[in-house]
């Protein structure tokens, strides 16, 4: 089949690398044209990662850096040929995102990173494989802003991991309320200052700014319905608390659940078991084998293990237990891939949903 012409904006930071590497080699999409700010435009792509004085090449994610994009020349975003593409994913910092996505939208399916347009009325929060249906409101969302694309966003790389494995649970046993506290590793927190070396080594930063609001919003309105064109936010009480810890990459969250029916750890392993049969994502190309990971082993998940099971894009589950403080309760740790996953890879298999569906 013809591939789909993509260009990434936002190609020379970290996320922006991720979705280098997440497309190298895509069997239904091809890199056509990248973009980002003025510094960059005009230089070829190893060049505009290059510092100038020191000569050192600022690549950022594992692994080497693609051929594919190395003689690619940057472009200005107002460069883009919007004419010759079919979609963009964009990896821009929320403040810029805003206007950017729009002036695309316009034309073109945007998939974000940025929480620009997560609070929309129209606008869906979507996870391939866990709130699917909710694309249809990509339709209204079109008609009401008069656009001939729309603007899919991510969630917040903490939400990912919760929303994934509160979906079965939510769905099955009705989960009623839910306390998180989450490690958060330093790469979710890109170059913002406070996560310094010398503010993370030997240590716990007990706040990150606007991390829990985004994780008690995004997670209802996730887990929520659509009815008649509009998402009714799921009827569950969210109560988190984010931390950053030195990891470097992977969020481990330690979560208890309320339930609306009697659960214990046998149970949950079966819902997880059978959320794996059922997923509407396997074998799509970005798909990992298996979309949960359960341990019974007491020690795990952890980062060091986790990070690699498919290639990142599998949400792991572990402590699995009974929670006594309520009548009908569970407590498990998680661990969500902040980089994979909950960013540049997701959003690849997220367009590849929506070109299942016929969205692109």
């Amino acid at each position: 089949m013809d591939k789909k012409r993509v260009a990434i904006v936002g190609v020379t930071g970290s996320v922006g690398q991720e979705f280098v590497l997440s497309l190298n080699n895509h069997p239904w999409f091809q890199v056509t044209q990248i973009a980002a700010s003025e510094r960059s435009a005009g230089k070829k792509y190893l060049e505009a990662i290059r510092d100038p004085n020191s000569g050192i090449i600022s690549w950022e994610v594992d692994g080497q850096i693609p051929e594919y994009i190395k003689e690619m020349t940057v472009k200005n975003i107002s460069e883009l040929d919007l004419t010759q593409l079919d979609l963009v994913f964009s990896a821009v910092e929320s403040k810029a995102a805003r206007d950017i996505e729009t002036q695309i939208a316009a034309e073109l399916p945007v998939i974000s990173t940025s929480s620009a347009y997560r609070y929309e009325e129209d606008v869906p929060i979507l996870i391939p494989g866990i709130n699917d249906e909710q694309s249809e409101l990509l339709e209204i969302q079109k008609k009401n802003r008069n656009w001939k694309g729309w603007v899919a966003p991510l969630p917040n790389c903490t939400t990912t991991g919760l929303a994934i494995t509160l979906k079965p649970l939510y769905e099955k046993y009705g989960a009623k309320k839910v306390m998180m506290t989450s490690m958060q590793a330093i790469s979710g927190a890109g170059r913002a200052p406070g996560v310094s070396a010398m503010n993370i080594t030997d240590n716990i930063i007990p706040f990150i700014a606007k991390e829990e609001e985004k994780v008690r919003i995004e997670t209802r309105k996730i887990l929520g319905k659509l009815i008649n064109g509009k998402i009714q936010d799921a009827n569950i009480k969210v109560s988190c608390t984010c931390t950053r810890v030195p990891v470097i990459d992977g969020h481990t969250e330690s979560v208890f659940v309320e339930t609306e029916k009697e659960i214990n750890s046998q149970s949950a392993k079966q819902v997880y078991d059978d959320a794996n049969n059922e997923s509407t994502v396997v074998g799509l190309p970005s798909s990992p084998e298996k979309y949960y990971a359960f341990h019974e082993d007491p020690t795990r998940p952890q980062p060091r293990m986790e990070r690699s099971v498919g290639d990142g894009m599998t949400t792991t589950i572990g402590r699995v237990e009974k929670e006594e403080l309520f009548d009908h309760g569970l407590k498990y740790v998680l661990f969500s891939h902040n980089k994979k996953m909950g960013s540049a890879k997701g959003a690849v298999l997220l367009a590849e949903m929506l070109y299942k569906k016929g969205k692109i």
